[in-house]
């Protein structure tokens, strides 16, 4: 008699899947918006509301950018800011070819998310600033502070996208320090949450061209006229485009002068008289 075999077949083994571009692209859309929805939603609240302080827009930013990297983290990497894709392109191996792509889908994730604050927020903004001046253009993109030049503006967002760039690589790289996985998100949240109390009041720390920019084009196209524009009359809308790139990348650049390039080997032994910092 011939033996037949069992009816009873092994289970195929899943095919490990790794997201495609559009994939990759859709969560960086997701991601921004998240942190769009959560950021400007809370400027909205406090400027057209008048429910919270300059502490509330800290933190909500922070922690928007905290959910916004835990949606798009295992797909991406959450960049969520085209001056992280860029210098992760420069100094950190990241593919050219989707330089473009990320940055479109993030600026199109933050240009949905503020079209939606503005029609949830379409009341209280219509109450406060019936004529969609200034007094609210800052619930949806960043101006220059009081007594702060457009030079000084643009200043300051090279160094806070710079300290932002730094802080990243340094949190992100596996033979430097980095926080626990599922912890990284947090880590990167509560740098923003520092660099909007360090650095916040002289062009509203921007440090992201994506949140910035689409934000403002959605104001433009309902009803703020002069959203390109800073309060004197200048174009102001390239100001947080073109510096937090040029910031970032002196971030990697120094990053990688001062701290990458003397790290030790993953598996180099411990030197004698540090103090140790592993679980």
């Amino acid at each position: 008699m011939s033996h037949s075999r069992s009816s009873a077949a092994a289970p195929a083994r899943p095919v490990p899947r790794t997201p495609t571009l559009t994939g990759e692209l859709l969560a960086e859309f997701a991601g921004t918006a998240i942190l769009i929805l959560f950021g400007v939603g809370v400027v909205a609240q406090v400027v057209a509301g008048q429910n919270g302080d300059n502490d509330s827009i800290h933190w909500a930013w922070g922690l928007g950018v905290t959910f916004g990297i835990y949606v798009a983290g295992r797909t991406t990497g959450a960049h969520l800011n085209p001056a992280v894709t860029i210098a992760l392109a420069v100094f950190q191996g990241f593919s050219w070819k989707k330089v473009l792509p990320y940055s479109v889908a993030q600026f199109l994730g933050a240009f949905v998310a503020a079209l939606i604050v503005r029609w949830v927020y379409a009341g209280p903004i219509d109450g406060v600033d019936p004529g969609h001046t200034y007094d609210t253009q800052g619930i949806f993109s960043t101006l220059p502070g009081t007594n702060v030049t457009i030079g000084g503006a643009f200043l300051d967002q090279v160094v806070g996208t710079a300290i932002l760039v730094f802080l990243i690589f340094a949190v992100s790289q596996a033979k430097a320090m980095p926080p626990a996985a599922n912890l990284a998100p947090l880590i990167v949240g509560l740098i923003v949450v520092a660099i909007g109390f360090a650095w916040g009041s002289n062009a509203g720390y921007a440090i992201n061209p994506a949140r910035d920019f689409g934000p403002r084009l959605a104001s433009f196209l309902t009803g703020y006229d002069t959203a390109m524009r800073e309060p004197g009359g200048s174009f102001y809308f390239w100001v947080p485009i073109v510096a937090p790139v040029i910031g970032g990348l002196i971030g990697g650049a120094l990053y990688k002068v001062l701290v990458e390039r003397h790290l030790p080997d993953q598996d180099a032994a411990e030197p004698e008289g540090r103090v140790h910092t592993d679980d």
